[in-house]
């Protein structure tokens, strides 16, 4: 499936070492995180452990540490660090002139449990 890019914000609306929350409609929200290498990163914002907000986590390196009970999530797979276990779905992401875009067929369907159309 070709992919259909949608600009979502720019690379400074997000905080260095945060994250933006981006809203969808009767589905998990995405959070787009920014390193202090100015690398962005998206994830479904729920802890694969308790479904706590990565976005509210904080960013070090190419982790989050989840708000609730510290597990720390790759950015770059969605997949805790050992010896933790599970994954929360991530999103293609694109930057082009400070530009942040995410893919729309996923922001579509990534992070949906059998979802009628």
């Amino acid at each position: 499936m070709t992919q259909q890019w949608k600009p979502i914000c720019q690379v400074d609306d997000i905080p260095v070492l945060g994250a933006r929350v981006v809203k969808r409609v009767d589905q998990p929200d995405v959070a787009v995180f920014r390193n202090s290498e100015d690398k962005i990163f998206a994830l479904l914002d729920k802890c694969p452990h308790k479904g706590g907000p990565l976005s509210q986590g904080i960013v070090f390196g190419e982790r989050v540490a989840c708000p609730l009970h510290n597990w720390n999530i790759e950015l770059g797979s969605g997949c805790a660090v050992a010896p933790d276990d599970g994954c929360t779905p991530k999103f293609s992401v694109k930057v082009e002139k400070g530009k942040v875009y995410l893919d729309v067929n996923e922001l579509t369907a990534l992070g949906l449990e059998a979802k009628a159309a």
